[in-house]
């Protein structure tokens, strides 16, 4: 078992969210804004999109040393994800190959049998070997595989929704029969039925690419043949971390200093507004290129401080989201600033000054609980802006380290590809495709949220 610092990270963050979970089901003024997420069609659809990238870039974050036949342990470090996709991993090319193709995408030399040479496309090593007759077989084999997969992914469907709604059944007192009415009804109270169509269609396109990915290229390869679906699988984890564990590093900055501006005024406001207007004023791009540099001089005079290249692109990715840290907590502190100078002006609060209630028990038993739908909503929002960032952030080669897979690096290296004769398009399309889903179903996601834990769009509803 090999322990990167992100993995524990990723973990403590996990722990965190199951506690909150627990916490927020035992209280009313929790459990409710989050019902109404659940009753939401949208909300409940982009959770279990959401849930597919979570579960990918979970099984990613367990990494250990892969053993040899012999079971001696190997100096490489691979994730519980590489192990189960080991075929995507290991089936690697020559160079460029199209989707779904079974030779090189440009010509090369072809060797003969009487000793001669002709330059032609040659064979793929691994994708479409399996075909004796590439142009005659390869459609229907594909379309043979696909309507495999996809019976696959109805069928896993078909047990999870039975078992679903058997317990909904059995937890609410009912017939099978009648609440299957009612769920294809739409009459439930939460939206089950968009969710288990979720459910299906999310099945169904995995299985059909786990069915097609074990021999063919789907989404092609790239310079050094590498498999792009293997690339864009592996780039969920880089996406999730910077989304997810740079909330780690703003948040206790933000929510502290932004109280403490809003509660006690005077000169702590003018310090804390002094330190975040400074740091607002400094260009973003600038000081974490400055940061990523002084990192990388550190990597290259202590290089034998790393045992892998693993480990030092997740130091590089860990202080990517350090960076993007500090220099993004800036706008959820102004916010909180604002809020905690109403909440200070509220009667129960000035009823709690003069009983001589001190500050601490204040702030956190009055202020902190009533900005906490502020920090929730700011916190959803701005991962689809940090996935993003990490893309941009990447595409000018300040972002993660170049031998980590991620969106940014991909659509980087794709630049190149772009201007080359005949085009190779389809990292950039691979690296968009995955990005925009992720994105798009944050996006939602934050909207349904916002709707839910704003006091202020729930009264007008």
């Amino acid at each position: 078992m090999v322990l990167l610092s992100t993995d524990i990270l990723i973990f403590l963050l996990l722990a965190l969210a199951i506690g909150y979970a627990l916490y927020a089901r035992k209280h009313e003024h929790l459990r409710a804004p989050w019902s109404l997420v659940l009753r939401s069609k949208v909300g409940i659809s982009c959770m279990v999109v959401l849930s597919f990238y979570i579960l990918v870039g979970l099984l990613d974050s367990v990494h250990f040393h892969p053993t040899t036949k012999n079971g001696a342990p190997t100096g490489d470090v691979i994730s519980l994800f590489d192990h189960l996709v080991t075929p995507l991993r290991e089936q690697q090319e020559k160079t460029y190959s199209a989707p779904f193709a079974a030779h090189l995408y440009s010509k090369e030399s072809i060797d003969l049998p009487d000793g001669g040479q002709i330059r032609g496309y040659p064979r793929l090593q691994w994708g479409g070997a399996h075909l004796e007759d590439p142009q005659q077989m390869r459609l229907a084999d594909i379309l043979s595989r696909t309507l495999a997969g996809a019976f696959e992914g109805l069928l896993i469907w078909l047990i999870i929704a039975a078992a679903f709604v058997a317990r909904l059944a059995s937890r609410e007192s009912c017939s099978i029969g009648r609440l299957l009415h009612r769920l294809l009804d739409g009459r439930s109270e939460i939206p089950w039925h968009v969710m288990l169509y979720t459910l299906a269609i999310m099945l169904v396109l995995t299985f059909i690419a786990l069915n097609l990915a074990t021999h063919y290229h789907i989404m092609g390869t790239d310079k050094v043949g590498e498999d792009v679906f293997y690339q864009a699988l592996k780039s969920i984890r880089t996406g999730l971390v910077i989304g997810t564990l740079t909330t780690l590093v703003m948040l206790p900055a933000a929510v502290l200093l932004g109280i403490m501006a809003g509660y006690f005024r005077g000169w702590v406001d003018d310090v804390i507004q002094y330190i975040y207007t400074t740091l607002s004023s400094i260009p973003g791009v600038l000081l974490i290129a400055a940061a990523i540099l002084m990192l990388q001089v550190y990597m290259s005079n202590h290089a034998d401080e790393f045992n892998s290249l693993v480990e030092r692109a997740d130091l590089r990715l860990l202080f990517l989201c350090l960076i993007l840290g500090v220099t993004s907590w800036t706008g959820l502190c102004r916010l909180l600033r604002g809020e905690a100078m109403k909440l200070r002006e509220t009667d129960y609060v000035q009823a709690a000054t003069a009983f001589g209630v001190s500050h601490f028990t204040i702030i956190t038993r009055h202020i902190l609980p009533n900005v906490m739908h502020i920090v929730l909503i700011s916190l959803v929002l701005d991962f689809s802006g940090l996935v993003l960032a990490e893309a941009v952030l990447s595409y000018v080669n300040i972002g993660v380290d170049p031998t980590m897979n991620s969106w940014g690096n991909m659509i980087n290296s794709a630049r190149m590809e772009m201007a080359r004769e005949p085009v190779v398009w389809w990292s950039l399309v691979a690296a968009l495709l995955f990005m925009f889903t992720l994105v798009l179903s944050a996006n939602l996601f934050s909207d349904v949220v916002r709707d839910a834990f704003d006091p202020r769009l729930r009264q007008g509803k």
